[in-house]
């Protein structure tokens, strides 16, 4: 300010010369939004200057005047030379002028005035020149302002366009919060209408988002406010547009009339009559469906109604394909899209929507963040809905549910949409989302579903299913792990690989391609535990030997590892996969067992053992060297005797048969000591469920604790 003589600049304003006016009125936009300038200004005089050029000006100067009185409104300066005539101007430039730079400043100034609430106090304002009351008389003379303005949505200049978009976030707030219950629903209409809903959906997927950030983000939050607007009014029969909506869904169903006989008429005379179920066999409960309508209030008409003239055709040949099956295997048309719109409602936390909010609702993560702030879906809310029926059909049918398993399919379709609805990127077409839904597989969704109620079980009992898991795991390891000694106790065969024998003669292209062993070891852990007996055999016998004729043997104190080429399963494939080798088949599966030589020499082996069997030799060298190798034939084989062997070392097991199998024996522990959770030990919210009787029951009876 110091720079600025506010006494010439202001004087400039009022000159003849164009050229002068233009340069006086550029420099002021950049300094009037200091309100001590703006002071300073307005007390010279300028603000009448600035508001005639704001009226008669054409060109440049045209454009920074209009941004100059944006500015000044915007530190809340100035009101009192806001009137009718401005206001219509203003509209007038929106309507007719094509250049971008007037436009910016011009919508501006609307949204200023819009926003800006009326101050009784303040005698200098009127309260007809604020709000959307202001813009209706300008309207009245530019009926095509709300379609200009739409039509900026799609403008290339992205200020221009979140300048439009401000504007219409400001004249929705303004008509939900002051406008009557009869108007505001039409100009929300007007507006859906003119396209502005799918533009914003349009804008919020585009790579311009982080240019239209607020406006975009006030315009969702305020798409949930008037959802809520919508759901808190109560279906009323009294009202006739309630009347009239719930009977179009009605006379949409191509109903039929029943004959019935006239008394006192002539024989065979009849009339025709409504269907005693004319509400039910659309879906609802009962013959008074305005109750029906209470958690959803009108937005859950709105979507039924909307629903029903989108698909007309279908629901027709929904409800003529349903009047030939029993009452209880009908599709419940009307509580299944009352049921999509609630969960909708939910899902996208409708409830904690607040007009005040809307105004500055961009949090600063949101910048780095887009896709967790903005929901487009929310803006396709009619598609979305309309998938989410024909995924309530299709579950229904598929299941063959019937009247009872309503709450079933509603708890299904609730998850699905979540999955599908809630994990849809910022920029993914509201087609592919609705193609998604239509083909999701039951399976996957069968999976979700159980692991949701584990995560509620694990809300409710965590800390208590945790402790039990703990004791539980080390439980099922010592189980598992006797059950794999107890397989070494009983002892195993093992082919003997291929190998040059010199008595043989000459190795031939014969031998290398034999698949068939050359001999057999049986293997087996004394009674002891302490050592691990084996010999070769030059064939298998039917008898398993004893360990009288296994004269070779490792003392177990002195292994100091196993190896094998069996590894341990990664996580992504330890679910589905028994045992992992590393490239190696099942055949040539090999498990080596190291350690220090014994410092004695085995007994002479019998004369029925096979005369070329491996025997350790004494030596004073305490190197590890190799003790036994073995050639498990069966991936469960090797499973049983790799990890029996770590096992019986105080290792832990490694392969998949064994982990899984773990874990089967702690699920199922975990299940059998559920079974001692009575109802009386749980606490409920309300009245425990009432405990089946035990009548007539006798003991040819169990208990189905491994299901699902």
């Amino acid at each position: 300010m110091d720079s600025i003589n506010v006494s010439e600049l202001v004087e400039r304003l009022g000159s003849d010369e164009d050229a002068v006016r233009k340069m006086a009125v550029f420099k002021l936009q950049s300094n009037i939004g200091d309100p001590s300038f703006a002071d300073v200004f307005i007390l010279e005089g300028g603000l009448i200057k600035l508001r005639y050029l704001a009226l008669h000006a054409t060109g440049n100067t045209l454009a920074y005047s209009l941004t100059s009185f944006s500015r000044l409104l915007e530190v809340d300066k100035g009101w009192e030379y806001v009137n009718a005539d401005l206001v219509e101007r203003v509209v007038e430039l929106v309507v007719t002028h094509p250049l971008v730079n007037i436009l910016r400043g011009a919508m501006s100034i609307l949204v200023y005035i819009v926003s800006h609430p009326y101050n009784a106090s303040n005698t200098l304002t009127q309260p007809e020149n604020f709000g959307f009351r202001a813009l209706k008389p300008a309207i009245a003379v530019y009926p095509q302002f709300l379609e200009m303005l739409a039509s900026r949505l799609s403008s290339a200049d992205h200020a221009l366009c979140a300048n439009a978009l401000q504007l219409i976030n400001s004249l929705m707030r303004e008509a939900i919060t002051n406008d009557t219950d009869s108007e505001w629903p039409k100009f929300i209409k007007s507006l859906q209408d003119l396209g502005v809903i799918k533009a914003a959906y349009t804008l919020m997927q585009s790579t311009a988002m982080q240019d239209l950030s607020h406006p975009l983000l006030e315009f969702q939050a305020l798409t949930k406010v008037l959802l809520r607007k919508w759901r808190d009014i109560p279906v009323d029969m009294e009202k006739s547009d309630h009347r009239r909506a719930l009977k179009s869904i009605h006379l949409a169903s191509n109903p039929e009339r029943v004959s019935t006989p006239v008394e006192n008429g002539d024989e065979g005379s009849q009339k025709k009559q409504h269907n005693p179920e004319k509400w039910r066999r659309l879906g609802f409960e009962t013959e008074s469906p305005a109750w029906e309508f209470e958690e959803t209030g009108y937005l859950g008409m709105m979507d039924l109604t909307d629903y029903v003239k989108r698909h007309e055709d279908g629901f027709q040949k929904l409800l003529l394909e349903q009047s030939n099956k029993p009452a209880e295997q009908r599709r419940p048309i009307a509580r299944a899209s009352l049921a999509v719109t609630a969960i909708l409602y939910e899902h996208f936390e409708v409830d904690k929507a607040d007009v005040d909010e809307a105004k500055f609702p961009l949090a600063f993560e949101s910048r780095t963040n887009l896709d967790k702030v903005f929901k487009p879906m929310i803006l396709q809310w009619s598609l979305i809905h309309t998938a989410g029926m024909h995924a309530f059909f299709r579950l229904w049918q598929t299941t063959g549910a019937e009247q009872e398993d309503f709450l079933k399919i509603v708890d299904l379709v609730r998850i699905l949409l979540e999955a599908v609805v809630g994990g849809a990127s910022r920029t993914k077409d509201v087609h592919q989302v609705e193609t998604e839904i239509h083909e999701f597989e039951l399976q996957r969704l069968r999976q979700l579903q159980m692991e949701l109620l584990e995560l509620t079980y694990e809300d409710t009992w965590g800390p208590h299913l945790r402790q039990i898991r703990d004791e539980l795991d080390h439980e099922a390891l010592q189980f598992v792990k006797e059950q794999r000694i107890r397989c070494l106790l009983s002892g195993a065969w093992f082919p003997n690989l291929q190998g040059y024998r010199p008595e043989a003669g000459p190795v031939t292209k014969q031998d290398l391609k034999s698949s068939e062993p050359s001999s057999y070891r049986f293997a087996k852990l004394s009674h002891n535990r302490r050592y691990l007996h084996y010999a070769d055999f030059d064939f298998r016998t039917d008898d398993e030997p004893g360990l009288n004729v296994l004269h070779e043997k490792i003392d177990l104190t002195a292994v100091t590892s196993v190896t094998s080429n069996v590894s341990a399963p990664s996580e992504a494939n330890s679910s589905t996969s028994t045992l992992k080798t590393s490239q190696h088949p099942a055949s040539s599966t090999k498990i080596t067992i190291h350690g220090h030589p014994p410092s004695f020499r085995p007994t002479t082996p019998k004369a029925h053992l096979r005369s070329g069997s491996a025997v350790t030799r004494p030596t004073s060298s305490k190197k590890e060297v190799t003790l036994l190798t073995l050639h498990p034939q069966t991936h469960s084989l090797a499973s049983e005797w790799l990890d029996g062997l770590l096992m019986l070392l105080n290792q832990q097991p490694i392969t998949a048969e064994t982990n899984k199998l773990i874990g089967m024996v702690q699920d199922y522990g975990l299940k059998i000591r559920l079974l001692n959770v009575g109802f009386n030990d749980m606490a409920f919210a309300g009245e425990a469920p009432e405990i089946p009787s035990r009548e007539g029951l006798d003991e040819d009876y169990y208990y189905d604790i491994f299901g699902g």
